[in-house]
């Protein structure tokens, strides 16, 4: 049983011993928490709260809205969402704050409360270490008899949310209509299934393939949209004839495309191409974490822009997004932060950027990806154990590698010419990540391996 608590929010397995698991006792401490954070910090008492469809997602939402209630806060409840929809909901709501339950792409067993902020962000990672504080002591004051909250059911917001995207200047409903696209979709039996063929439709997409669209939790495959998981949507492309494939996580924040052909159009190039298209629209600058492709900073600069990069972490791409007013970001995991609408990573607003952009290029979905710059990521990573002193063997890497630029802001990253290593401790997994990359996948593979190999060497010698 697995509990982790971090800027990403509390994650864990569900079941076994409090403290070890996301049990009800851990989910009512860390609700109770929250809640108090946000009447002591807003002064608000009315908090949105949204789920994705895993098994366990009606359980743990009980136990929420009766905690919440119990402090004397107002619940808008919207049910069965996505994260964007809940982060959306937020701040037309005048709410204080939000909670998405979801474990986005973690396997069914795990489950998640994501934290918001009144203007429907990650709450950083300072507010969080006071929700952690509050819980620890268990400082809560919840409310009598005659003050507890209510609850409110509220079903708008999958229209809401999609009337937004519709609205958006560079969103061109008529050109997707016109394009006629064939489209086969995976939304991993979560709630994708509601939103994304609702959006589709929306934009005029008449010719939709589901599959694993009914939102019962019953995940068909590892629900984290890479290549190896996404063997069924690749068939189902090729067998319907379809023009593309369109993949999402279980609480549609993460986005990724399957080729005519089956084959990948990487979920590391879901940005960059969307990034293309609003950078030929609106000049500006671009924001990704410190693990995502070069590609997008080759195509911010050919479009006379400046890229940025920030430390892992949503809230993190968001703060340096905004410090250097950068007109999309995200991270190279498909998700797509696309400020015009909110500061958070949005799959939906994702597919009517990237669908418009496909239609408006006039030619195959893999003809798109040949256009862009190719590099090939490696990832990699080390199962921790309880004596390795993380920071130490960072600073050895770093003091090998010293006549190399590299960057600390987020774990070590060394940059070679065009090619970079990252290594950093996982938030939501007790690993530590190295992800490397290059023109090639051998150049990319054989860097990570000396990494590893330079890395092992250390520990030996320690």
């Amino acid at each position: 049983m697995t509990l982790i608590k971090s800027i990403s929010g509390i994650r864990g397995t569900i079941g076994g011993i409090a403290g070890n698991g996301l049990t009800p006792i851990d989910v009512v401490k860390f609700t109770a928490a929250y809640g108090s954070w946000v009447i002591a910090k807003t002064n608000n008492k009315k908090i949105v709260l949204g789920r994705d469809a895993r098994i366990s997602g009606e359980m743990v939402n009980n136990l929420v809205i009766g905690t919440l209630q119990g402090l004397g806060i107002e619940v808008i409840d919207l049910g069965l969402s996505t994260t964007p929809t809940v982060e959306v909901a937020v701040p037309l709501e005048k709410a204080g704050g939000g909670i998405i339950l979801t474990a986005s792409h973690n396997p069914k067993q795990w489950n998640a409360l994501k934290l918001l902020n009144g203007k429907g962000e990650f709450i950083s990672d300072a507010d969080g270490k006071e929700v952690l504080d509050l819980a620890e002591r268990a400082d809560f004051d919840f409310a009598d008899v005659n003050e507890l909250g209510k609850v409110v059911v509220n079903d708008t917001y999958l229209q809401k949310h999609i009337d937004a995207i519709l609205a958006l200047p560079l969103v061109d409903v008529e050109a997707i209509k016109t394009a006629n696209f064939k489209i086969a979709i995976d939304c991993v039996n979560s709630t994708g299934g509601i939103f994304v063929p609702a959006l589709l439709k929306a934009l005029g997409v008449k010719t939709i393939h589901e599959l694993f669209c009914e939102p019962n939790g019953e995940f068909p495959h590892n629900p984290e949209p890479l290549p190896e998981n996404l063997t069924e949507i690749a068939k189902v492309v090729q067998g319907k004839n379809a023009d593309l494939g369109i993949v999402v996580d279980p609480d549609v924040d993460r986005l990724c495309f399957v080729c005519e052909d089956g084959s990948m159009f990487g979920e590391e190039y879901t940005l960059v191409a969307v990034a293309d298209y609003v950078l030929k629209h609106t000049p500006g600058n671009t924001v990704s974490n410190l693990s995502s492709t070069r590609a997008l900073r080759d195509v911010t600069e050919k479009a006379g822009g400046t890229y940025n990069a920030a430390a892992v972490g949503e809230v993190n791409v968001v703060n340096k997004m905004k410090e250097t007013n950068a007109i999309i970001g995200g991270e190279g995991n498909g998700g797509i932060i696309y400020p015009e609408l909110h500061y958070g990573r949005d799959a939906l607003v994702g597919i009517a950027l990237f669908l418009t952009h496909l239609a408006k290029f006039g030619k195959s979905i893999s003809l798109l990806r040949s256009s862009y710059p190719n590099y090939h990521i490696s990832k990699n990573k080390i199962t921790l154990t309880p004596e390795m002193d993380i920071d130490a063997l960072l600073l050895k890497v770093q003091e090998k590698y010293k006549n190399q630029p590299s960057s600390t802001i987020d774990g070590l990253k060394i940059e070679f010419d065009n090619e970079w290593v990252h290594l950093r401790r996982s938030n939501t997994e007790p690993i530590i990540r190295i992800y490397s990359e290059a023109q090639n996948e051998t150049v990319a593979e054989g860097l990570a391996s000396k990494i590893i190999s330079d890395i092992k060497e250390i520990l030996k010698l320690n």
